[in-house]
């Protein structure tokens, strides 16, 4: 109560600054000392044109750059000149070597450079390949990704796509020719920004410095942060409240602040000492009261608190609201007024889901993009840590069926909305129950499809990523959205459960419950996809006529079950036969998400196979041939281990 009091408190004391603006405050790339500039590029410390600029003597050379016609920026690697084109915190983009003129693609040793003790080839890169003979390297969760052509418009689909932060192929040292042994005759690079979908053509190197040098290299309100990609290399980071390089020799750490509702730093972020002499006496004046009146509220609540042992200790929770919001948040931060503007006030009519993760809200920005609006509650601050938490881990996941996040917003207290895309066709719920005004709802294939497509995307939140991540409430209202392709978008994941199961409101004496549920709700929304009706409070009577062999009573009629070939009609029987041991065994873990998903990923390539084999059915058998789950799932039993 009490922080929540001073929290509201400090988000007030800011005129016309809400808690969600002050978190949009970003570490700008401010000029290296000589404030020098090539084009229309500012260079940031270590990088310099002049010699004299450099102050860390034993990287003079390693980042000394060259302004050609007061135009063209070049960074020059022992007997390599690369074209600079844009600057990051953690690197740089440059072009191919040599490359007068953009070209489609380019020959696997074109680059010429692998890595030293200052730059890396960085793993935000995302790689396309072509005429490979061995497309098992190619890898499907990147083929979403907006690519632009040399024209700068969209690249349209790649034959073979791989990120280099899947790490299966390439690993941090090596070059571009590692991709030869896979037959791959030439390649494009884009660089692809952490928790975003659109690509930059160019390569991303990471750059550092040496670590073990015994000078000093970071600044006060600074931390050394170790490079990914650069062996023994660091870069120095302000903490939260500061901006700048950070290098002891560069700009420094600056204080920064919110100024008439801009961000500000260094000698701006300054008040004279009249005025702040005035402002402490009038929050002195406003808060002494409040502190009187909040310590007897706290000491009265401390006195009537019962003794629990294993409680939540406040002190240890280490409320550090911006540093998670900002690593949460890596792409756009909504202010409140847009995201009200959007939803109509979140009035009800714009509500597609009100479930126990959160309720999600339909909206439509003054822009035009139509996005839905994940609103949750949060407890108290521990909830508002974690929910962070999960966030950045989801942000930093790249899968063609999670829905798209483009943003947070989060208000002067423990409301936190999370902004996604709203595909354009919708939720599955609208077409199973043809409330979107369509006169054919999805036919079998579809169906199976998308039920194929959620139990892979679980499975591999499941069991490929650490740590785990669990929906907790899956449904077909507003959890699954589906694309123009009909392709499954999840969104909607709890952000108030953990990772092992256990939640954080309300901890279960049995987490193996909570833990797979995913599964139970899994075999409910087949039970969707089969019947076109919901048995959420009465799955016991579809699995009756599953059981008395009358299957055909409970599938929708608009799939005319009894003209479907019988290869059909035997995978509806599957499917429903998958759904029943879902209720029945994904309470207790007899069945995991990784089961279901093999036998669905297997029973769609039947289809496939069983069927015409139309232009989607080769785009998802391809897609499902270039899955690493796939993968996994076609080994023997035997052969598998899922920790």
């Amino acid at each position: 109560m009490l922080v929540q009091l001073l929290l509201t408190l400090f988000c007030l004391s800011q005129p016309g600054i809400g808690f969600q603006q002050r978190q949009q405050i970003q570490s700008p790339l401010l000029p290296n000392p000589c404030d020098e500039k090539c084009g229309n590029l500012r260079i940031p410390f270590p990088f310099h044109l002049n010699a004299s600029c450099a102050s860390v003597s034993i990287i003079s050379n390693a980042f000394h750059l060259s302004c050609l016609n007061s135009t063209t920026l070049f960074l020059h690697i022992n007997t390599e000149t690369y074209r600079v084109l844009e600057f990051f915190s953690d690197g740089l983009l440059v072009d191919f070597p040599g490359s007068s003129i953009c070209r489609q693609y380019n020959d696997l040793n074109a680059f010429g450079f692998e890595g030293n003790a200052y730059f890396g080839i960085s793993a935000d890169n995302v790689i396309g390949l072509y005429d490979c003979e061995d497309s098992s390297l190619c890898k499907a969760d990147c083929e979403t990704n907006d690519l632009p052509g040399c024209d700068g418009k969209g690249g349209g689909a790649l034959a073979c796509c791989y990120p280099l932060s899947d790490h299966s192929i390439w690993h941090s040292g090596d070059g571009f020719s590692s991709f030869s042994k896979f037959g791959c005759r030439g390649f494009s690079s884009w660089v692809v920004p952490r928790g975003t979908n659109t690509g930059k053509r160019g390569v991303k190197l990471e750059w550092a410095v040496p670590g073990n040098t015994s000078e000093r290299v970071c600044s006060d309100n600074a931390d050394a942060v170790n490079a990914t990609t650069v062996e023994a290399g660091v870069r120095c980071s302000c903490q939260d409240g500061f901006v700048g390089d950070g290098f002891a020799n560069g700009a420094g750490c600056l204080k920064s602040c919110i100024k008439e509702g801009k961000e500000a730093y260094g000698q701006e972020c300054v008040n004279s000492p009249r005025h702040s002499q005035r402002k402490l006496v009038i929050v002195a004046g406003v808060l002494a009261p409040v502190f009187i009146l909040a310590s007897l509220f706290l000491f009265l609540c401390i006195l009537k608190r019962p003794v629990k042992p294993g409680g939540f200790d406040l002190d240890q929770a280490h409320y550090h609201s911006t540093i998670s919001f900002r690593k949460a948040c890596r792409t756009r931060l909504f202010s409140y007024r847009e995201l009200d503007d959007a939803t109509r006030a979140f009035e009800d009519g714009q509500k597609l889901v009100d479930g126990t993760n959160g309720t999600i809200y339909a909206g439509v920005l003054g822009d035009g993009s139509h996005i839905a609006v994940h609103k949750v509650q949060c407890e108290n601050e521990r909830d508002l840590i974690h929910a962070l938490s999960v966030i950045e881990l989801l942000s930093a996941v790249l899968h063609r069926n999670l829905a798209r996040l483009l943003g947070c917003c989060i208000e002067c207290g423990y409301t936190l909305m999370v902004v996604y895309q709203y595909p354009a066709n919708g939720t599955l719920e609208e077409h199973l129950h043809h409330s979107r005004g369509t006169k054919f709802g999805l036919d079998w294939y579809k169906r199976l499809t998308i039920a194929a497509e959620t139990a892979s995307v679980l499975a591999y939140l499941q069991f490929e990523i650490s740590p785990p991540i669990f929906h907790h409430g899956l449904k077909s209202s507003g959890y699954i959205f589906l694309d123009a392709d009909f392709s499954v978008k999840i969104a909607g994941f709890s952000l108030l459960s953990l990772g092992d199961g256990s939640n954080s409101c309300n901890n279960s004496e049995n987490p193996h419950i909570h833990k797979n549920n995913d599964v139970y709700d899994f075999g409910l929304l087949l039970l969707e996809i089969i019947s076109g009706s919901k048995y959420v409070d009465s799955p016991s009577v579809a699995l009756q006529k599953i059981k008395s062999g009358k299957l055909e009573e409970i599938v929708d009629p608009s799939l005319d079950y009894h003209e479907q070939p019988i290869y059909r009609r035997e995978q509806i029987e599957i499917v429903a036969d998958i759904a029943t041991r879902c209720l029945l065994f994904g309470g207790d873990g007899k069945i995991g998400m990784f089961d279901v998903a093999r036998e669905l990923v297997h029973l769609a390539k039947e289809s496939i196979d069983g069927g015409s084999k139309t232009k989607k059915g080769s785009a998802l058998e391809e897609t499902f041939s270039n899955s690493s789950l796939l993968q996994m799932i076609s080994m023997s039993p035997d052969s598998i281990y899922v920790p």
